[in-house]
């Protein structure tokens, strides 16, 4: 019994010891039970703000509105559990009004805590901002109205029909959240008003009546490409909620669309739905579903598409990753505290004691995610709170410093001196404590600053065998405040007191930066800047301007007041290049001067050129330098552009940047820290350059990394690049793990790759951590850098990602369209690709009509690969009128369609004209809305040809004539001489004898026996046989042509097997320049075999392919070898010699196979050949 008693007691006496110490065990004396939340309500309308802590009490709660304590009167007061009640909401202008931000301040003996904030809306609704507008439309295609408008809380957007509320979804009609009206498959029934309602708690509002008209669709309906009318929209979207992507598009067929996202990654059907016909809701909307979105629109059955893409913010509220934990510290101790937040756009942490913000100072520092207090006194034991805030809501959350004392420590040093010794040091001195003085083992020797907040506290720790310290690396002429801490094995003592001193005034650091202009042809006028304290080391007193011409040495001087800040030179030369410096001084002497600055003066003219532009520099970082204007007040001229120069000082002027008119700043970056540079801007119009503007700048230095031995932050990491459109790409990236209490902003580094020029390089700034990069070039690939600065420093580029821009949709139509007409049905249709750069054709769409077909809509359509720029039109109509049009795509979408281009058919095709010749050569003929035109170039070109071409045939002719009359004369000499009896040489047996009677022609034709061939050839090459169709052209039909050539024969010739030797026995009585044919010849009337050649052919040859040479040479050579030959009136009489010599032929001529046909087309085509060069000779 008794050790139960003693259990008993033990486990009493614990726990009354817990609670006696509740500060060191418990660490949650005080929080919220409940805070308030937004709340938005109706003017003249009660509302309750809830606030109720818990802790050890009394506790005293208190209200704050936008950061100011709420007066309680009888319309605003606090209940009994602290909640905040207004029984009237007023929406008064300014500080009247109940709108704003509220929190609630509980405070009681541990310390105070603050509430998360809340907003106050009291309920809205504006005009429209944007009301529906009539439009027309066809029937069966899509109609689209819009408004918007701005309303708290969102209002419910609803349309009405003829003043009749319309349904939110049906089978063709789809009303979207965002205030869209789509309607599909317009009908003559949809015509009428329509209006947009908006709804919310406040008041409804009604838009103006839009009318929607409808005209008659043409009949059949043309065949349409897909087109994207109302694409996707960049939104962001507060997590939770619902996002609305529309995608209406319009073609014929209806185009089916479908919907990806551009990183590749499946979309979350459980969070997605389509409304109406394409419409992408996401819903329950979470970070992940953030992206860029793509819209497709595709015809059925077809690879035509056109595309249309999105990016989708999902932003977010803080929420805390890691949490300030409660500590226990001793006096002169150090205390951290770590906060970690995550949302979008990036949270922004500050600290809280005891509900009021923490500003740094030298013993408590702020980083980014980190409280740090240096040297505790008692006055830090508090509660303290990490607040993260961004646009879409705040968190906080907090801990508790507990300041443990210790009474077994010395006391504070005593006595403390100051003595300036220099510009950049001071001596300090001080008493050893009055308290255990003689266990101190070191002095901490502490200072800082004394103007400004956020001062860095330096320290710095000496032996316990001195009482004084030289401190040598200050600032010349600025205020220090000093301290001292006694150590010893136990701890720190207090803090001694505060000593003020101020170091010396030295000489300046620098002189200004110049800044010049030029105001007319004979002034300049000088301003700078002031130096700051940093830079001038005390009051500037006096500043000297010297200056001088470039090609003169001797320098003017004067010496201006410290308060002056600009300065007018008078009575200078116009057009002249002047050199200016100035230099500062303060009590102690004269800085040094600025490196020479070079300004020319305008020239003497009155032309109406802009003046001078107000320029304005500022270092963004120690890289980069933001450059601003606007054009001077008095400038009447007009601008049509800017010229911008920079340049290191030490380096030669590199050639301008060229603006636009409507800029007013540039950044440029790139630059080298702690270098100076001088910037020259002047705007020029359609007269000339105008007055310029100069001014120098130093870039700020990054060697305080150096200096502090800070390492530089880590680059941005995660960096994700995506194309927005064909001009724009989606940067995102993430902010890497440190600790810093200033701002952190990013520069984007942007040019194409292979870029030359750097000047051309684009640089942006921004503060957040995501940028659409605009205004880029389509169908060019990007690379993308990003770099981090935080106070003074820069982190370096971040590994480079590239990213191209997607192929712009076509805007301008195929070029130079020719229609060709190569055969009687066929023609040939040629382009160019548009006039544009960059741009990448997948395939051309090329239509087609006849004058009938096209008054009726009924087009045909023909599409060729992006990289083929011809297509043939087949099995056209004789006697018709037709229309042709080409047009370009690519992925992005259709581009419009040429001009059309007439071609005329003919109708006759009987007069044996080749229909190819009609239209002339493509060199020679020009197309102009479909039409012939020959220029007088031409015309001239084709009579000399013609001319020359007549000339030569004539001299051919004649030369031809000549040389049959000669060979004439000689083959009758010859067979005068020794003539051979025909009958001898057919009384051999055929099949058994060596020796053949063949029937022969005259003394201009030979039989090539080599090989065994049937080839026959005359004086002028391979003989052309008749053809069917000639006869008609002859008044004597066939059977006479035959019996006239049979009496021309009167020779035959023998000859032994293998044998190359022919030997001539009589003449034959036909002119010479008339080649006899191979079916008089072998009186076969009846074979056609080899009449593909004849005049009035219209066959493009073996190839194939069309040529206007080849067809010329044709007809060229075809006509003297065409005509029938003509029979003279010599004849020696049908004898009986003449009957064998017919029976032999006809023999020879059944025994001959088609072989012979072939080979005489082939030595035919031969012969035109020759003949056609023989010409070319000639001339």
């Amino acid at each position: 019994m008794a050790l139960v008693k003693r259990k008993l007691y033990q486990r009493l006496l614990f726990f009354v010891v817990f609670l006696s110490f509740p500060g060191v065990f418990c660490f949650s004396e005080l929080f919220f039970i409940k805070e308030p939340h937004d709340v938005t309500v109706m003017r003249k309308e009660a509302v309750i703000l809830d606030c109720q802590a818990h802790g050890e009490t009394p506790i005293d709660v208190r209200w704050l509105k936008n950061g100011v304590k709420v007066v309680e009167n009888d319309r605003v007061y606090l209940l009994s559990n602290s909640s905040l009640y207004i029984s009237e909401v007023e929406s008064r202008r300014g500080d009247k009004s109940d709108e704003g931000f509220y929190q609630c301040l509980a405070q009681n003996k541990y310390g105070a805590i603050l509430s998360q904030r809340a907003r106050l809306t009291i309920a809205s609704i504006s005009s429209f901002t944007i009301q529906p507008r009539s439009i027309v439309v066809t029937e069966g295609s899509v109609a689209r109205f819009s408004c918007k408008i701005t309303a708290h809380p969102p209002p419910i957007i609803t349309w009405e029909f003829n003043r009749v509320t319309l349904p939110l979804a049906t089978e063709r009609i789809t009303v979207l959240p965002g205030g869209f009206l789509q309607i599909y498959g317009v009908q003559q029934a949809d015509a009428g008003s329509y209006r947009c309602i908006a709804t919310n708690i406040a008041s409804r509002r009604r838009s103006t009546e839009a009318t929607l008209t409808i005209t008659a669709a043409p009949s059949p309906r043309l065949p349409q490409r897909p087109r994207i009318i109302a694409g996707p929209q960049n939104i962001s979207v507060s997590v939770h909620q619902s996002a609305t992507l529309e995608c209406m598009a319009t073609g014929n067929p209806r185009p089916i669309i479908s919907w990806s996202r551009a990183d590749s990654k499946s979309i979350d059907v459980y969070h997605t739905k389509v409304l109406g016909n394409g419409n992408l809701i996401i819903t329950d909307i979470k970070p992940q579903h953030g992206g860029v979105y793509v819209c497709r629109a595709t015809t059925p059955g077809t690879r035509n598409f056109t595309v249309s893409a999105a990016n989708v913010t999902v932003l977010a509220p803080p929420s805390l990753v890691e949490w300030p934990e409660s500590l226990t510290r001793p006096r002169a101790g150090t205390a951290r505290f770590v906060c970690q937040a995550e949302g979008f756009p990036t949270p922004h942490i500050t600290w809280l004691k005891n509900g009021e913000r923490i500003h740094s100072n030298g013993r408590i520092k702020m980083y980014s995610s980190k409280l740090v207090i240096n040297q505790i006194i008692p006055e830090d034991d508090a509660i303290y709170q990490c607040q993260a805030e961004n646009e879409q809501g705040s968190v906080l959350s907090m801990a508790r410093l507990i300041v443990v004392m210790s009474e077994d420590r010395p006391s504070a040093p005593r006595n403390i001196r100051a003595d300036t010794v220099s510009s950049s040091a001071i001596l300090l001195a001080w008493d050893r404590p009055l308290y255990n003085s003689d266990k101190v083992i070191a002095y901490s020797v502490h200072y800082m600053k004394a103007e400004g907040l956020n001062n860095e506290e330096y320290q710095v720790v000496i032996g316990n065998d001195t009482t004084r310290y030289i401190i040598d690396d200050l600032e010349p002429a600025r205020n220090y405040t000093f301290y001292v801490v006694a150590y010893m094995p136990m701890g720190a003592s207090r803090m001694s007191d505060h000593m003020f001193q101020h170091t010396l005034e030295d000489v300046p650091l620098r002189a200004p930066e110049l800044s010049l202009t030029s105001r007319s042809p004979t002034d300049i006028q000088v301003s700078w800047l002031p130096l700051s304290d940093k830079l001038s080391r005390g009051r500037v007193s006096a500043y000297r301007l010297s200056y001088r011409t470039s090609a003169e040495s001797s320098v003017s001087q004067m010496e201006l007041p410290g308060e002056k800040t600009r300065y007018r030179l008078e009575n200078l030369q116009p057009d002249t290049i002047y050199l200016l410096r100035i230099a500062a001084a303060t009590s102690v002497g004269w800085g040094e001067q600025s490196a020479w600055t070079s300004h020319r003066t305008p020239k003497a003219s009155s032309a109406q050129v802009p003046l001078s532009p107000e320029l304005h520099l500022e270092p963004l970082n120690c890289t980069t330098i933001l450059v601003r204007w606007r054009l001077a007040q008095k400038n009447s001229a007009s601008v049509q552009g800017y010229k911008l120069f920079y340049h290191e000082e030490s380096q030669s002027e590199s050639s301008p940047l060229h603006l636009r008119a409507l800029d007013h700043s540039h950044t440029i970056g790139g630059l080298d820290p702690r270098k100076k540079y001088h910037v020259k801007l002047l705007a020029y119009n359609f007269i000339g350059d105008g007055y310029q503007a100069d001014q120098t700048i130093s870039t700020p230095g990054c060697v305080s990394v150096r200096d502090r031995l800070v390492p530089p932050p880590p680059p941005p990491h995660n960096v994700y690049a995506k194309a927005n459109s064909s001009s724009s790409v989606f940067l995102h990236w993430g902010q890497p793990a440190f600790t810093s209490s200033h701002a952190v902003n990013y520069t984007v580094r942007c040019n194409p790759v292979g870029l030359q020029n750097a000047s051309l390089v684009l640089y942006l700034q921004t503060n957040e951590q995501s940028l659409l990069v605009r205004d880029l070039e389509p169908n060019t690939k990007y690379e993308f850098a990003i770099r981090l600065h935080i106070d003074q420093l820069s982190s370096p580029w971040s590994p480079v990602v590239y990213q191209s821009t997607f192929h712009e949709a076509p805007t301008l139509p195929p070029t130079n369209v020719k229609v060709t007409l190569i055969e009687e049905n066929t023609a040939l249709v040629s382009w160019k690709p548009p006039d544009e750069a960059n741009l990448a054709v997948t395939h051309y769409t090329i239509l087609y009509a006849s004058r009938n077909e096209w008054l009726s809509g009924e087009w045909q359509v023909l599409q060729r690969e992006g990289s083929i720029t011809m297509a043939l039109l087949e099995n056209l109509k004789p006697g018709q009128f037709y229309l042709v049009k080409v047009s370009s795509s690519n992925k992005m979408g259709d581009g419009p369609f040429s001009q059309m281009v007439e071609l005329t058919m003919r109708a006759d095709h009987t007069s044996g004209h080749d229909p190819r010749l009609s239209r002339g050569s493509t060199h020679s003929t020009g197309f102009s809305d479909g039409y012939y035109h020959l220029d007088q170039t031409s015309m001239t070109g084709i009579t000399v040809g013609v001319s020359i071409a007549l000339m030569c045939i004539i001299i051919c002719a004649f030369i031809i004539v000549c040389r049959g009359k000669h060979r004439k004369s000689s083959a009758v000499k010859v067979n005068r001489d020794g003539r051979r009896s025909p009958t001898s040489a057919a009384g051999q047996g055929p099949a058994e004898d060596t020796n053949m009677s063949v029937a022969m022609m005259s003394q201009n034709h030979f039989i090539d026996t080599k090989g065994g061939t049937n080839l026959i050839i005359n004086c002028l090459g391979p003989v052309q046989p008749n053809a069917e169709k000639k006869h008609k052209w002859f008044s004597f039909n066939s059977n006479k042509g035959i019996k006239d050539v049979q009496k021309m024969r009167r020779s035959t010739a023998s000859y032994q097997p293998g044998s190359t030797i022919l030997t001539y026995e009589e003449e034959m009585s036909v002119a010479a320049s008339q080649p006899v044919s191979l079916q008089a010849l072998l009186g076969r009337p009846g074979d056609s075999e080899g009449s593909s050649n004849s005049e009035g052919s219209n066959a493009t040859g073996d190839s194939g392919r069309y040529s206007h040479d080849e067809t010329e040479m044709t007809n060229l050579s075809s006509s003297p070898s065409s005509r029938q030959p003509s029979v003279t009136t010599e004849d020696s009489g049908g004898g009986e010699d003449e009957d064998e010599e017919e029976a032999e032929a006809g023999r020879l001529a059944e025994e001959s196979d088609l072989k012979l046909a072939e080979d005489l087309r082939c030595h035919q085509k031969a012969q035109r050949s020759c003949l056609l060069l023989s010409v070319c000779e000639v001339v």
